[in-house]
């Protein structure tokens, strides 16, 4: 494996794992107050937490190819699908015409109702956006994230 490789897979490994621990206190916060959980990474992907996994499963694919990691990533990677729109039935379920309002498809970047996916890329996702404790002036609000579709 050449030193690039293992870069791409050590990038994929730890991309993985940090949107993993951005992702969790969002969930776990939007759990408790009995909401959705639409800010953070989910503000960009409806199943960050899934998507974490398969992108962390792909680096190690990378970083150790063997028959069993090429058996088992579509397994797992069919195994969190499936899981994910199950979920996606029982939020539906749950929370009716708001989670419709949120998003559109199972992996792909939540939007406003009737617009096209797709971001201009002054609205591309950026560190400072998923940091806690920082300022308002630093984060972006729903509102200015909303006049970024087109």
């Amino acid at each position: 494996m050449s030193p690039a490789d293992h870069r791409l897979s050590g990038g994929l490994i730890a991309g993985g794992f940090i949107i993993l621990a951005q992702s969790w206190p969002v969930l776990y916060e939007a759990q408790q107050r009995h909401g959705l959980a639409t800010r953070g990474p989910y503000a960009y992907v409806r199943h960050p937490q899934y998507a974490a996994f398969i992108v962390i499963m792909l680096g190690f694919l990378l970083q150790w190819p063997t028959l069993l990691t090429l058996v088992m990533f579509p397994i797992l990677t069919w195994a969190y699908v499936r899981l994910a729109r199950r979920e996606e039935q029982e939020v539906r379920a749950t929370f009716g015409e708001s989670y419709a309002r949120y998003g559109s498809g199972l992996f792909s970047p939540p939007r406003p109702a009737g617009h096209p996916r797709r971001l201009t890329p002054t609205c591309l996702p950026s560190t400072r956006e998923f940091s806690r404790g920082l300022p308002a002036p630093w984060r972006i609000t729903m509102k200015e994230r909303v006049r970024c579709w087109r």
